[in-house]
């Protein structure tokens, strides 16, 4: 049944004013997904009147992420939205924005002059101006007081570095503990434009924060280049007292890699976080955990939270107290903890239907304003304004107004049904995960499924909005399969227990968790068994590739991305190497084990030495310059597929991509091969690309114009042994318009005294009144039985801009002009004209044609002008064989013998 119907008129202009607007479909594609805008770095300026944030954004010309700041007035609404300007804009990226004491000027940093210099700009508007230019590059800026900064950076060039540059001595020394370069704090004084250096620190900078009143200053630092692969020397941390010039070193022992410093209002002391697991010496995974440093009895005090699962989402602090983000399983849930001494009375917060759903991104000054991100799995994030009440047993957060508006885009899609879901898994542990259904979901159908894993281990997959390049469930759920993301054991969010389950256990508990929801989806009758894909990044590419090993003819399709298949090379070539294996494998491959020369775990749990079980069709992809993950790991894995025979194999390699792709043409070329992948394997859609075809050559606008119905030669449908024109949706259940335009042939059916040429029965009818255009589609509809009519004013305001695109490369005077004609050569063109016995027209769809929605549509921008329908004088819209194209004015009016018309359809 149609949607639209005549009664419906003014919902029929909408629709189809949105149409022609945008031009495009609501079907998910690749680019809606790699295009998201992100918001970070939201400040509140000091009267909490404004809001300055950095977006981010895809840069196709740079192929990478850029971003720049823009300013949110709170003070100001426009149509009920608060007023947003953007500040900067350029071709390189914004950063790190900071208020003035004063709130009359944003200071920041950017990635131009190779980041040496700080800027600024007035919150008035104007262009930002440079402050300073420093030597090395700076990062992390901070208020000191009203006129100084805090910074890190480095110090100048060394003469060893200065003589291997002047050598062009690339040569690096792994791991050089001679030359292991320190970062330190710094001051600038905006007045002076004095540099101090504020730590004398030997080692590099891990994190540092300043109190409010800039007497306090806490940092950790890396004790040796080794660290990041054995943890080990463990950090230094210390207390900087500014003022006196000293410094004490805290957290000495006890605290597995402690951080987030985060000062009180009060400058008495810190919040900071650390991890708490059995493995602390290999920095295992385990839960977080929360703590007070209290600066006058230079102790800890662990924050009670009353919490077995720790931390989720961390914590923010609300001038001496402390919300946090509990873990909850595959939700958040928050919780007010207000200080009193050395005490902590703690509260429910109430959010009403956010709850479990919200993430708090910054807290005004007065600590009762905040900003925070509300989504799930199936709604994209909403940055809203709320307030804080603080009662006696909870706090409640306002529902608030919306506050930063990011991709519009994504409005029109439709986005996959969610929920969190639960089965039993190994060991009896209740296992949680998401589940995306397919669109248009039909109870008691069976549909395929695609395992989408997590990395980590110890990732999480929350209900929270997640669509990115390496995990998109809303173009799989568009065609038509349940997407699955299981938390299996070693996922975090779910308990220390939970956690740490897999240490020793590698595999042994993960695999039967997604194999068992599996089984619980096929009991439900919910899935076709026949018809399972699986994928993942990281270590969701490592239980991938086992998944295939172990269940040989389960799965239709994998594509692993980035994944280990040979533990014993790991150890050495991964950034962490050491610590993880140690902590999931026990010991290193070389110790004596069971009798052995080895570690046989390192054998036993690498899927290379059993790749000869593989069946699945396997799509491998990984970066070059991954040190997560090492780069010959997908090596391995792919020649061990190639030549084994067993099972299809594509590997994809991304030259000098890290462990997480960056580039938007790699992004956007392995989200590409692997719906491709799928495609053929699974949903079984696949058509092979013509690589020698191009999509915008003549033959492919030859083959579209082939799509045009015809009865013996002339364009139009045979109804009712009457020849009447074709029209073509513009969305499923929709209205519809004419492919081309009326043509002599077609409109000769109904006035039998319409003459012409032969050959002309494809030309389009013209010199034709209004009122004759109108009598046409009276009888068509009589004819039909279907509603037919001329476009309206407003339709045809939005096919008048479409056809202005176009125009100047179809059949208008600019084409007979024969080169780029200027508006003062029209007049003397048109001599040339006036000797001209020949008509100027052409069959219809001479040129390519234009899209409209999903219908393809001929001559909108020559050929003939076009009447529509209007409550004043006869008017058409678009072009004709003897209109000059002008971009700077109004279309002409066009002469009545080249005006035509062209059929809507309700």
């Amino acid at each position: 049944m149609k949607i639209l119907r005549l009664s419906c008129i003014l919902l029929i202009t909408l629709f189809i004013n949105a149409s022609l607007a945008y031009g495009q479909s609501n079907d998910w594609t690749v680019a809606d997904v790699i295009n998201q805008e992100r918001a970070s770095g939201l400040q509140f300026s000091p009267d909490g009147n404004l809001l300055v944030w950095v977006k981010s954004k895809p840069n196709e010309e740079k192929d990478r992420s850029e971003s720049d700041l823009y300013l949110t007035r709170l003070d100001v609404k426009d149509d009920g939205t608060y007023k947003t300007i953007q500040l900067t804009r350029g071709k390189e990226s914004d950063y790190s924005p900071l208020f003035s004491k004063d709130g009359e000027t944003i200071y920041f940093l950017s990635s131009r002059e190779k980041g040496k210099k700080l800027w600024a700009m007035s919150v008035y508007g104007g262009e930002p101006y440079e402050i300073h230019t420093f030597e090395t590059g700076i990062s992390d800026i901070q208020w000191l007081d009203d006129k100084k900064l805090a910074f890190e950076s480095k110090e100048g060039k060394t003469l060893y570095e200065q003589k291997l540059e002047e050598e062009k001595d690339n040569t690096i020394v792994v791991e050089d503990t001679a030359h292991f370069k320190p970062s330190r704090i710094y001051s600038f004084d905006l007045k002076e434009k004095e540099i101090t250096r504020l730590t004398d620190n030997e080692y590099p900078l891990g994190e540092y924060t300043v109190s409010e009143n800039g007497k306090w200053l806490v940092s950790s630092h890396i004790t040796s280049p080794d660290y990041r692969g054995d943890a080990n020397p463990k950090p230094n941390y210390y207390l900087w007292n500014l003022e006196k010039g000293t410094k004490e070193e805290i957290l000495e022992e006890g605290y597995q890699t402690p951080g987030n410093f985060e000062f009180t209002e009060n400058n008495n002391g810190f919040y900071f976080v650390s991890v708490k697991s059995s493995d602390p010496q290999w920095n295992g995974a385990g839960i977080s955990m929360l703590h007070y440093y209290s600066i006058a009895n230079n102790k800890v005090i662990d924050v009670p939270i009353d919490w077995n699962w720790g931390l989720g989402s961390g914590f923010d602090v609300f001038g001496n107290d402390v919300m946090v983000g509990l873990a909850n399983g595959a939700t958040t849930k928050l919780a007010y903890l207000q200080k009193d001494g050395d005490e902590w009375d703690k509260k429910s917060v109430d959010a009403g239907e956010m709850n479990e759903h919200l993430t708090v991104t910054v807290v005004g000054n007065n600590h009762k304003k905040l900003v925070y991100v509300y989504s799930t799995a199936s709604t994209p994030p909403e940055y809203r304004l709320g307030d804080l009440n603080i009662k006696r047993r909870k706090v409640n957060i306002s529902e608030g107004t919306e506050v930063i508006t990011l991709n519009e885009y994504l409005d029109k899609k439709p986005k996959a049904k969610s929920e969190v879901i639960s089965w039993t898994g190994a060991k009896g542990d209740e296992v949680t995960g998401i589940l995306f259904y397919p669109e248009n979901y039909e109870e008691g159908r069976e549909y395929p499924l695609i395992v989408s894993i997590h990395g980590g281990p110890s990732g999480v997959d929350t209900d929270r909005w997640s669509e990115s390049w390496a995990y998109f469930p809303n173009i799989y759920s568009q065609k038509g399969a349940f997407v699955l993301n299981p938390n299996y054991h070693g996922s975090s969010n779910h308990g220390q227990e939970f956690v740490e389950s897999i240490k020793g256990h590698y595999y042994e508990y993960e695999l039967p968790d997604i194999i068992a929801g599996i089984d619980m989806l096929e009991e439900k009758g919910m899935i076709d068994r026949d018809s399972l894909g699986v994928k993942g990044w990281s270590n969701g590419a490592i239980l991938t590739t086992m998944l295939t090993v172990e269940h040989p003819d389960l799965f239709k399709a994998a594509a692993p991305g980035a994944g280990d298949v040979n533990w014993t090379s790991d150890y050495g070539t991964c950034a962490f190497g050491v610590s993880f294996d140690q902590s999931y494998f026990g010991g290193a491959p070389w110790d004596n084990t069971n009798g052995k020369i080895f570690n046989e775990a390192y054998i036993q749990k690498s899927p290379l030495f059993e790749m000869e079980k593989v069946k699945t069709p396997t799509i491998i992809f990984h970066g070059s310059k991954d040190r997560a993950v090492p780069r010959d790991q997908g090596w391995e894995y792919y020649r061990a597929l190639q030549q084994i025979g067993k099972a299809p194999v594509r590997f994809l390699w991304f030259p000098d991509q890290p462990h997480g792709l960056q580039k938007i043409t790699h992004q956007t070329r392995k989200m590409e091969e692997e719906i491709r992948w799928f495609d053929k394997h699974l949903f079984g859609t696949y058509e092979a690309e013509n690589e020698a075809f191009k999509e915008e050559s003549p033959l492919a606008e030859l083959l579209k114009k082939d799509n045009a119905q015809t009865e013996d030669g002339r364009y139009g449908i045979l109804t009712n042994d009457t020849l009447i024109p074709e029209t073509v949706s513009i969305k499923e259940d929709s209205i519809a318009i004419g492919r081309f335009e009326v043509t002599n042939a077609q409109y000769a059916e109904f006035d039998q005294e319409h003459s012409y040429p032969k050959v002309r029965a494809n030309y389009p009818v013209s010199g034709l009144s209004l009122d004759k255009a109108q009598q046409y589609v009276r009888w068509l509809s009589k004819q039909t039985g279907h509603n037919y009519r001329l476009p309206n004013k407003s339709e045809a305001k939005e096919l008048n801009k479409k056809a202005k695109k176009v125009a100047a490369n179809e059949n208008t005077l600019n084409y007979w002009a024969g080169y780029d004609i200027t508006i003062d050569e029209v007049s003397e063109f048109r001599k040339k004209l006036d000797k001209l016995d020949h008509t100027m027209l052409k069959e219809v769809g001479s040129y390519p044609g234009v899209s409209i929605g999903e219908a393809h549509i001929y001559d909108l921008g020559g050929n003939t002008a076009e009447w529509y329908t209007t409550e004043n004088e006869p008017q058409a819209y678009g072009y004709s064989a003897v209109s000059y194209v002008d971009d700077r004015s109004e279309i002409p009016s066009v002469p009545k013998h080249y005006t035509g018309f062209r059929v809507i359809k309700e």
